[in-house]
């Protein structure tokens, strides 16, 4: 965590670990929720994409079923917009 200086319009940066941790990039934009005693909760919005880039992505080479996390690991990068995981 880290502390973020607030400009004198009254705003804040974060930092791109951050953007990254919540899964925004440029152009995106991000759902602040005000809770009780001065909490912010940020979330990447939902963003509506064309249906046409989720098309495929559960297709593997392998020709066997995909596991229920490589499902949403799969349906989490096509929302994020995010190319395939480094590790595979």
């Amino acid at each position: 965590m880290g502390t973020l200086p607030v400009t004198a319009e009254g705003q804040i940066t974060l930092s791109k670990e951050m953007l990254e941790h919540l899964g925004v990039r440029l152009g995106d934009r991000i759902t602040v929720e005000m809770l009780p005693r001065g909490i912010l909760e940020m979330r990447a919005a939902g963003q509506a994409g064309q249906i046409s880039e989720v098309f495929g992505l559960p297709k593997n080479k392998r020709r066997e079923a995909l596991s229920i996390d490589e499902i949403k690991d799969a349906t989490a990068r096509g929302w994020a917009k995010r190319e395939k995981p480094t590790d595979q």
